[in-house]
């Protein structure tokens, strides 16, 4: 009896053989073999629309921290982030440009990559506050502008044309408030973001770290300036 179940074992692994292992020796061959956990390709990064059309930065010409005169046209050609911050701010700019950091350490020794970080409080933030600031933070990158002017056009700049609150509020610390976002900004000047689940752009970054979030916004940028270089 034992011998008979034996018999009718190896058939069964025979037949088993002969019917299922030539599809799978050719599934692997022709490299189509199931994967569950086979990534799917990232979505194209979006264009902000603003009426219809695809933003682009507005014009800006302000000083940098060598007191040379830096607009837009300055970073053509390169893909980009723009922040607002303060060199006094006690809170989030220490954690935005911690961040950014990270992106200028990686970066920053491309000649198609830069960083405009444009200050709100102009009257404090001279060119040389902004080069020891500058120092500080051990910049690498040549195309890392810390820019600054009259408060009116920062402001117009932050509020209107990007859309980034700053303010000042002598009830916060440091006496400004802003919103701790990064734009970013593909070679030929216009905005660009990923899109969420519904496919709505996200828009900016968020240059503060989020404990409830598994991927920060550094991290989203990491992979998404390497896409922007690509283009």
């Amino acid at each position: 009896m034992k011998n008979i179940n034996y018999i009718g074992l190896i058939i069964i692994l025979i037949v088993f053989g002969l019917l299922f292992i030539p599809k799978i020796v050719d599934r692997v061959a022709n490299n189509t073999q199931v994967d569950s956990n086979r990534s799917v390709p990232a979505k194209p990064l979006a264009y902000i629309k603003l009426n219809g059309e695809a933003k682009k930065v507005p014009k800006f010409l302000m000083r940098n921290q060598d007191s040379l005169l830096i607009s837009n046209e300055d970073f053509k050609g390169k893909v980009y982030l723009a922040e607002f911050f303060f060199t006094r701010c006690p809170t989030i700019c220490l954690i935005m440009n911690k961040n950014i950091k990270i992106l200028d350490d990686r970066f920053g020794d491309r000649q198609d990559f830069g960083i405009a970080s444009f200050t709100i409080d102009p009257d404090n933030d001279k060119p040389h506050v902004l080069k020891k600031y500058a120092e500080n933070y051990s910049v690498k990158s040549q195309n890392w502008h810390f820019l600054t002017d009259k408060k009116s056009t920062v402001y117009e700049l932050a509020n209107s044309g990007f859309s980034i609150f700053a303010g000042i509020n002598p009830a916060v610390a440091g006496g400004f408030e802003h919103q701790g976002y990064f734009a970013l900004i593909d070679k030929n000047g216009y905005i660009r973001s990923r899109v969420d689940r519904f496919d709505n752009p996200i828009v900016y970054y968020s240059g503060l770290d989020s404990e409830d979030q598994e991927i920060q916004g550094v991290d989203m940028l990491f992979e998404d300036v390497q896409r922007l270089l690509k283009e």
